[in-house]
């Protein structure tokens, strides 16, 4: 048989199981019969309630003098005295001689009865020798169906809500049928593979091995190797786990279910605890096969015990999830893949080996990597000769997979608004700078003095950059409003850099302080412009020191604060004494700094107006071209 041929079968083998997976009435529209059923309801105690109980005969209500003409003229035939027991009132009913109804088409009368006149009008009758006997009527309808039917137009209104809002799981019954998508290979939607996922080569590799697994069992397992049970995807948001999934989905020629954390969890507790064992039933009878559950972290919570309610709606889906993964009955051929950007939440009995034997780190992509990706999805953008994707990729460092994606639509917006033919380097950048700081505030409307403060604010920052030995090679300098500031400072390691030293850390503390220092020494004043600074040096120096043990005082040592996310206050876990040490040697440090880059500012306070003026005729200007300006070597 060809490989064309095995294909062939194989498809209609999957979509033969993807129609054996669909639930018998899956097809109705859960809206529509919701609203006939309610139709009908509301039809059927309608009619009902206003049927009458004379079977269509015409009754017409007398006054109780009309009554007694009626009687003296001989034109009544028969009355009784009717009790009613659905209103509790008593009233006359009788019937007209036939051909005396005085020109009316009724045939029967109702006289209705006033509390203190019966006796009376009893007695009157007796008189005239009417026999009048007394009838209990029992309505067609009585209190007790009207309230049965009441209660069934609520039932049905709460089923046609909960039919709308479950309907994907088999309608008001069906609460706990799974959510899990079953994904068939459609012909005419393009898969996703392993070719579409880039800068994440380590964890493409290992999903691969899982991937090979199913098409190749034999090769793995004659040297006595399982396959693993479950594979967590970890990293932060935008680094492409659920695109690895999907990648999966594409490659792999097995069935391929979907499902988020947060579809299990309902209003009703034991709901998601079912849903977890029907879809792993799914996943036996399609086996063998892959079940990927995104942002798991919403399910898979470490148990608390009682909520608030007094249920355990979490701890009993998880508790259902553990056993299905892991239990009495072993589900071969079953293999979890979930992914998280939260695994610090995840209860440590979901992580052993036996239920996620292996976790994935799926990192924020390296230098490489984010070029890999950049050419990936620009793949179908149109560039410019200038465009300089590698560039771009050195100046993104911290891009996720999803933030480059934005990236380069952004820059494909900008190239279509200003009518160019081709994405140029100044849109990647443009794009670049959007992403990052936020969209040019054109109507700021600045003055000259505003203006003046903030070039010479990022000049500071900029002759630090380039002076100091250990900082980063100056990349970008603005004097643009974008977003919240007034001005940027950008600039970028040369490589990906793991590892950084003391020494970085206290020159970024000194370029943090020239801000401050240059304005002060153009204007003899400060402004608020260097709160920001402010903040980021002293979260570098508390790090230098309660993180990273590179204090004189404290060496080799951790101070970590109690996380504000505690359920209960905690007093951090040293003495009040070490508190004010960590405190004082923070203001060491920064005071250090700032003497530092005082010295060095005023030392060069020429090449500080040089471009500081530039700056304000340019307003923006490359790094490369204020090195050459300048013609600076940095200090040793």
């Amino acid at each position: 048989m060809s490989q064309e041929q095995e294909q062939k079968t194989e498809d209609e083998r999957t979509r033969a199981r993807a129609k054996r997976e669909v639930p018998k009435g899956a097809n109705i529209n859960p809206s529509r019969s919701g609203w006939i059923v309610l139709a009908l309801v509301a039809g059927a105690l309608i009619a009902m309630r206003f049927m009458g109980d004379a079977g269509g005969e015409k009754i017409k209500d007398l006054s109780v003098t009309a009554f007694k003409k009626a009687v003296t003229e001989n034109r009544v035939a028969k009355v009784e005295r009717v009790r009613d027991l659905d209103s509790s009132s008593t009233y006359l009913r009788g019937e007209f001689m036939p051909a005396t109804t005085g020109g009316g088409t009724e045939t029967a009368f109702r006289v209705r009865l006033v509390p203190g006149e019966n006796e009376q009008l009893m007695l009157w009758l007796v008189e005239r020798g009417v026999d009048c006997p007394v009838k209990e009527h029992a309505p067609l309808i009585g209190p007790l169906l009207q309230q049965l039917f009441f209660f069934l137009l609520l039932l049905a209104f709460f089923w046609f809500i909960f039919y709308r809002k479950m309907g994907s799981g088999g309608g008001p019954f069906g609460f706990g049928k799974s959510k899990a998508r079953l994904l068939n290979e459609d012909k005419s939607k393009k898969k996703i593979t392993f070719s579409d996922v880039a800068g994440v080569d380590e964890a493409k590799e290992e999903v691969q091995e899982i991937v090979e697994f199913l098409k190749a069992p034999a090769k793995f397992s004659k040297l006595g190797g399982k396959i693993p049970k479950g594979v967590l995807l970890v990293g932060p948001p935008g680094t492409g786990k659920t695109l690895l999934a999907k990648a999966i989905a594409g490659e792999a020629k097995v069935p391929f279910f979907s499902i988020s954390g947060s579809d299990f969890e309902e209003m009703f507790v034991g709901v998601g605890a079912s849903r977890v064992r029907d879809m792993f039933e799914q996943g036996k009878r399609s086996a063998p096969c892959l079940i990927f559950i995104d942002e798991i972290d919403a399910v898979g919570a470490k148990r608390t015990g009682a909520n608030a309610f007094g249920g355990h709606s979490n701890d009993q889906t998880l508790n259902a999830m553990l056993v299905e993964m892991d239990g009495f009955d072993a589900n071969e051929g079953v293999i979890i893949i979930a992914a998280t950007n939260r695994p610090d939440v995840l209860d440590p009995a979901l992580l052993r080996p036996g239920r996620f034997d292996r976790q994935i780190y799926v990192d924020l992509p390296t230098l490489k990597g984010r070029e890999d990706i950049l050419r990936l999805h620009g793949a179908k953008i149109k560039f410019a000769d200038d465009a300089d994707l590698s560039r771009i990729a050195r100046g993104t460092p911290g891009f996720s997979g999803a933030d480059l994606a934005n990236l380069l639509n952004e820059a494909a917006l900008l190239a279509v608004r200003k009518g160019l033919d081709g994405v140029t380097q100044e849109m990647l950048e443009e794009a670049r700078d959007k992403v990052l700081w936020g969209r040019e505030r054109k109507s700021a409307n600045l003055t000259d003095k505003d203006r003046e403060t903030t070039a010479w604010h990022e000049a500071g920052h900029a002759l630090l950059q380039l002076l100091l030995p250990n900082a980063d090679p100056l990349h970008k300098v603005t004097i643009i409003p974008r977003g919240r500031a007034l001005g940027a400072t950008m600039a970028l390691p040369e490589k990906d850099v793991l590892n950084r030293t003391k020494r970085y850390f206290l020159d970024e503390i000194c370029i943090c302080c020239g801000g401050r220092i240059a304005e002060e020494m153009k204007t003899g004043d400060i402004s608020t412009g260097a709160a920001q600074d402010i903040r980021q040096a002293t979260a570098i120096a508390r790090d230098m020191i309660c993180t990273y043990g590179m204090s004189e005082n404290y060496g080799f040592q951790a101070f970590v604060e109690p996380s504000q996310f505690s359920a209960e206050p905690m007093p951090p876990p040293f003495s009040q004494k070490t508190a004010e040490g960590i405190d004082a040697e923070v203001k060491k440090l920064m005071e250090d700094a700032y003497a530092k880059a005082e010295k060095l500012l005023r030392k060069n306070r020429d090449k500080l107006e040089i471009l500081a003026t530039a700056l304000l005729e340019k307003e923006s200007m490359d790094g490369r071209d204020i090195e050459t300006l300048l013609g600076l070597e940095k200090e040793t």
